[in-house]
Order: C-alpha cells, then structure tokens, then sequence
C-alpha cells in the first residue's frame, strides 16, 4: 500500500477528481503493474491505469491482489467502466483499500459492497487512511 501512496503523490491534481494510486502484485508477492489517477489520459483512473498494463486474461489475476489507496469506484461520470466492475471481469481476488470514497463526487460509492457480494475478500487499512489521503489536499477537508 505504500507503493500506491507514492504513486497517488504523482496525480496531477483536479479539481474534479481524487488522486490515487493502484498497485496490482502477484500471489508470490511481485509487482505485477501499477498505475495513478490521469496517468495517461484526464479521465483515467488508478485501477484502470494498473490492469490496462496487463492482458485481460493474464492467468496471474486470479491470484493478485489489487492494492488502492481509495476505495474502486462503482459508477463513473464518464463512459468508462467503474473500477469495481473492472476488478472483477479481471477475476482478483483480493482488494486493499486505505479508505472508503466519500460522497464528494458520488453521492453513494459501493465499489467495496460490489466487490464484497461478488465473493472479493476487501480489506480496508484503516491505519493508512491519511496518509492515501494526503496526495488530495487540493480537494479540501476530506475527513
């Protein structure tokens, strides 16, 4: 999860939008991609930054871990896929948040429960909250 705090710190900041970072490691512990929030485009998000780096049928999802220092989200202003839906047409199995989206943008994010209920063991790292979310100080008070 540290990995993904430093990657969020390098979001170009927007007013509209978190900054966040997504690392993706393997069941033997190796870094398999990794990606932030804008990495490539404005309207890319960390998770999808991470898993465009991969084949989708790379046979290494089924046993990662997706690490992110916000919570995946559920729905998307843009066209795009959310991120939760993403997760799971990749088939990982495991999911580590630092924190849960507040409803600054999206009035009700259920990334967590969407990943919850489809059978994606979801852990939250209470202990990391601050600092995943130090990297959108541009956003204001976020506690």
């Amino acid at each position: 999860m540290r990995r993904a705090i430093s990657l969020a710190a390098l979001c170009p900041p927007a007013a509209g939008a978190y900054s966040v970072g997504a690392v993706i490691v393997g069941e033997d512990g190796s870094e398999l991609a990794s990606g932030y929030s804008r990495e490539a485009d404005p309207h890319e998000h960390a998770e999808e930054a991470a898993l465009g780096k991969l084949l989708e049928d790379d046979p290494r999802l089924g046993g990662a871990t997706i690490y992110s220092t916000l919570e995946p989200c559920s729905q998307r202003h843009s066209p795009r896929t959310p991120c939760a839906q993403r997760i799971l047409a990749a088939e990982i199995p495991r999911v580590v948040i630092a924190w849960r989206e507040p409803s600054l943008f999206v009035n009700d994010c259920v990334g967590y429960e969407e990943l919850a209920e489809a059978g994606v063991e979801v852990v939250e790292l209470h202990e990391l909250a601050a600092a995943a979310k130090s990297a959108n100080a541009h956003l204001g008070d976020l506690a």
